[in-house]
């Protein structure tokens, strides 16, 4: 679904050049659940930005659905990344004075959709948060505003969700929920691509990328991938 070919992004100018992705090669399959992981300043961010098509690579080639989208305007891309990808970020980027319902309605506003109510229910339900459609954002706890937040995501029906740092600002708990819902929208079908410093969170996807100085180091496949799921049965054991 998605091809980096020998992909590199470089700042700055002559002399003072920083080269935060040195040749990357990635091919990610439709459906996989990819954890991309990496210390701070290690290129994971840039790797972000260019697959989700918010910076442009300085050499390389992007493929899409085998269509390469390097030399496509601003416009394109942003008509492509619309329709394509949802994203979820460390932040929450709530609107703080709306509801949840009305934070997920927001990417739908300016659309010809007809049925935004009944997408944004739908996207609440599917982050298990139908209960909580008509709270207001400061009404919710942080697992439960990131949950919101990925019901944004989902609202426009994106085949590809990125998440960057989703679980950075979230207690064990709330993280693991979020996990959970990530894993939960893989096995329906969608494709995950997780930007994350944490080790133990990359242990939930079905494929590891690590990053470092700009340069892909280990690109493996998880044989048994962690299940949020059974790990937030063992906490409420332990917390009860």
């Amino acid at each position: 679904m998605i091809q980096l070919k020998d992909i590199s992004k470089i700042y700055g100018k002559d002399g003072q050049q920083v080269r935060a992705l040195d040749n990357a090669n990635i091919t990610i399959e439709k459906g996989e659940f990819v954890a991309i992981v990496g210390a701070s300043g290690s290129g994971k961010s840039t790797m972000m930005n260019i697959l989700g098509m918010l910076d442009r690579p300085t050499s390389g080639e992007y493929y899409l659905e085998n269509k390469e989208i390097s030399t496509l305007t601003d416009d394109e891309l942003a008509k492509i990344r619309n329709k394509k990808i949802g994203f979820v970020f460390q932040k929450f980027h709530l609107l703080p004075k709306t509801t949840a319902i009305e934070n997920v309605e927001l990417p739908l506003i300016y659309s010809n959709r007809k049925d935004i109510r009944k997408l944004a229910v739908n996207a609440l339900a599917k982050v298990g948060l139908s209960n909580r459609g008509k709270h207001r954002t400061n009404e919710l706890s942080g697992g439960q505003q990131q949950r919101v937040a990925i019901a944004r995501a989902l609202v426009n029906e994106p085949e590809v969700i990125l998440g960057d740092e989703p679980t950075g600002n979230l207690d064990s708990k709330s993280g693991l929920e979020v996990v959970e819902v990530f894993q939960e929208l893989n096995r329906s079908g969608k494709t995950i691509i997780l930007i994350t410093h944490s080790g133990e969170v990359a242990e939930h996807a079905n494929r590891i990328i690590r990053i470092h100085d700009g340069k892909i180091t280990e690109d493996y496949k998880v044989e048994k991938p962690l299940d949020a799921r059974t790990e937030l049965a063992e906490l409420k054991k332990v917390i009860n």
